[in-house]
């Protein structure tokens, strides 16, 4: 088997083995599973390694017809777009996985496999270059979420919590699937070629300008509401109060993104020119999205929701880079993508610590006063809390600094209004750190030091980040070239004017 289907498929083969365990250990689901995270994250490892600095194009290609008549194959690759994201992908799975057999599950057999299948989905839309098996991967990372919140979730709302998801994100993948069927049938018929879903195979077969734009709508919804923005977050408070803190590390730092990888990956090297038509669009919904979020994230008392609104602000700035179609704010969001994931799953693990040292209460108003009495816990949240609001010298002060950066080439003036979100970053992480740190003790609180189990769970991802943060380059000089390649056709597409432009014409 090649070697990057071993990477996505060796989740799923321990959370099956899990699932078969003899039902008299409840342990050894949770341990098969955790075994299963660390080849993969083994394998990642090596994977980002051997994808050097420098380095371009689609390696280590796995390419099989799938299904021949429809012209699908079975097609994978890494590039500098994905490579990072599987590493990201691998790291904070572990750290869940990690986390949750620090605790007892009802039926935990299903909740490993669950977790390890999730796993698997995210990493084969990361590595899939077959728009259908891109879709196919997108739609299977929703079933195991379903479950995971429905079975597992806390609080009496998490039914309507899930259904609600599921509507919203099963909504964006019917006009995915749409968009991805018209896509190979438009590109094979305008230009008298076979159908086919190969990604580079449908670069060169550009679709019209008028079925571009259509198309591009249909997935730009898709992405949008699973990333999310707004106005397409509706789920997203419910979604968050329900899922176990675990789920949850993964689901706002690893399914978020592949939403705005779709739109690196297959929107702008694919659509160019409806990219640059909606190009004001997309950088108005990536602005209200960075206003919205930053403003409620800094009104609310749940440390979730802060948490979660402010995953809204971030993962606008994420479209805003992607969407200056220039080479530097992609790469910018490219660099954030990684940075927000590095930061969020800590976040919430840690707002699980201090949940159980306020008895149970997530709100901050009922914390305070740790700090002093768990001071290795209180400088992992501050380095976390830094990152978050960009502190110059951290990672996140370069991707945001690289996508302003793009901006300010596109648009002068939503980039000036975008300044806001970085000042408010400031406040809402400033201010969940102070009231939940410090202040005076609440009245339910039992100060304690983290452990050493928990600290396994949070070293290796505030490593990471203590590592980008010291050389970003080291991602950013991997994905220069890639990242290069996907903004190029709409970047021409923005700056050249139409007439000039080689379109296919409708038939």
């Amino acid at each position: 088997m090649p070697a990057l289907s071993i990477l996505i498929w060796l989740p799923l083969a321990c959370g099956l083995l899990g699932a078969l365990a003899a039902r008299r250990n409840e342990r050894i689901p949770g341990i098969v599973a955790l075994l299963g995270c660390t080849g993969a994250l083994g394998l990642a490892i090596a994977y980002l390694i051997q994808y050097g600095p420098g380095s371009s194009g689609l390696k280590d290609v796995t390419d099989v017809v799938w299904i021949s008549e429809l012209g699908i194959h079975y097609k994978l690759g890494l590039s500098g777009l994905n490579v990072a994201l599987v590493g990201l992908t691998a790291l904070l799975f572990f750290a869940a996985i990690l986390a949750s057999n620090l605790r007892s599950w009802e039926r935990p057999r299903l909740f490993y496999f669950h977790m390890m299948l999730a796993e698997s989905a995210v990493l084969g839309a990361f590595l899939a270059q077959d728009l259908a098996l891109f879709v196919a991967f997108f739609d299977l990372m929703l079933i195991p979420f379903y479950f995971l919140i429905g079975g597992w979730g806390t609080g009496p709302d998490r039914v309507k919590a899930t259904i609600k998801l599921v509507i919203y994100t099963l909504v964006g993948s019917l006009l995915m699937l749409a968009a991805a069927i018209a896509t190979g049938v438009l590109a094979g018929s305008q230009h008298g070629q076979h159908i086919t879903f190969v990604l580079s195979a449908l670069q060169g077969l550009p679709l019209s300008r008028g079925s571009q734009e259509w198309i591009f709508l249909f997935f730009a919804a898709a992405f949008l509401v699973k990333m999310p923005a707004f106005p397409l977050h509706g789920w997203m408070p419910d979604g968050y109060r329900a899922m176990p803190i675990e789920v949850l590390m993964v689901f706002s730092g690893v399914l978020s993104k592949v939403g705005a990888y779709g739109f690196l990956a297959i929107v702008l090297p694919l659509f160019p020119q409806a990219s640059a038509h909606f190009q004001t669009l997309m950088l108005v919904i990536a602005l209200l999205s960075i206003l919205y979020g930053s403003a409620v994230a800094f009104t609310q008392t749940d440390a979730r929701l802060i948490a979660g609104y402010s995953s809204v602000a971030q993962l606008g700035f994420i479209t805003f880079g992607i969407f200056a179609l220039d080479p530097q704010g992609a790469q910018g969001a490219l660099l954030q993508m990684v940075n927000h994931g590095l930061v969020v799953a800590p976040i919430f693990f840690i707002i699980a610590l201090l949940a159980a040292r306020s008895g149970g209460s997530e709100d901050i108003r009922d914390m305070g006063g740790i700090a002093l009495r768990a001071p290795v816990l209180a400088v992992a949240f501050l380095i976390v809390a830094l990152a978050t609001l960009a502190m110059p010298g951290s990672a996140n002060f370069v991707g945001e600094f690289l996508i302003l950066l793009g901006v300010f080439k596109a648009k002068l003036a939503l980039a000036i209004i975008a300044f806001a979100g970085v000042v408010a970053a400031s406040v809402y992480a400033l201010r969940l750190f102070i009231r939940s740190m410090h202040n005076r003790v609440g009245s339910g609180v039992r100060s304690r030091e983290m452990t050493l189990t928990d600290g396994a769970v949070l070293v290796p991802v505030l490593a990471v980040i203590v590592l980008l943060a010291f050389y970003p380059q080291g991602l950013l000089k991997r994905s220069e070239a890639s990242v290069g390649a996907s903004v190029s056709a709409a970047h021409i597409a923005l700056t050249e004017p139409p007439q000039t432009l080689a379109t296919a014409e409708e038939p």
